[in-house]
This record gives C-alpha cells, structure tokens and sequence, in this order.
C-alpha cells in the first residue's frame, strides 16, 4: 500500500540537468523516495510539483502516478498538501521526460 505522505530526496533539483542525457533539462525537482522499491529494483522516482525553487529534499503528497506502458516502473507526482493539479498540469509539468515514453496519468484520492 502506498502512504500518501512521502518524503523525496532531490538528486535533479530544478534547474539542472540530467546527468547522463545533456539535452534534458529539469523544469521542476525529481528525485526518488529512499527505502521504496519500484520495478525496475531502484529506489521509487517521484516529480515533485508545486515547488518554484531548487530543493534537495520535499516531503508531501502522493497526488498521482504516471504508468508507463513500454518501461517497467512508473512515477510518483508528489505535492504539497492540499495542492492539486490536474492531468493536463501533470502532463505538461512531466512533459520534458514522459515525452519518451506511453504513459497514464492515475489522479490518487489518498
């Protein structure tokens, strides 16, 4: 069962870029949530929304998850409490990475 509260530790801060794909630049902080395993046997990745400024660890609220279709784990969408976004914010706050791969957005009511 996923907690709603989770606490993301920022390794692309807003700003950067990644570290081994020069042409992706992070409009928004991302990070993974340390002892939550995903699919792929690495640490749960996570957006964190409704920051505007580089953090290097945010906790908050699970508010979706992006599944995609052809890669073996999802993401997390991360905000703070009681701010919500929509699928069409999600997706266009995501867009700089979920571009390369088929995904849905799950809205969570947790």
């Amino acid at each position: 069962m996923i907690h709603p509260i989770v606490t993301v530790t920022v390794d692309r801060p807003l700003g950067s870029y990644h570290p081994e794909h020069s042409n992706i630049y992070y409009p928004i902080n991302y990070g993974y949530i340390k002892g939550t395993l995903a699919a792929d046997g690495e640490e749960e990745d996570a957006y964190v929304l409704g920051v505007t400024e580089p953090v290097s660890e945010f906790t908050g609220k699970i508010i979706a998850i992006i599944k995609r279709e052809n890669d073996v784990e999802h993401k997390w969408v991360v905000a703070p409490e009681g701010m919500l976004f929509t699928r069409e914010e999600i997706a266009k706050s995501t867009y700089f990475q979920e571009r390369y791969f088929k995904s849905t957005i799950e809205l969570l009511n947790l």
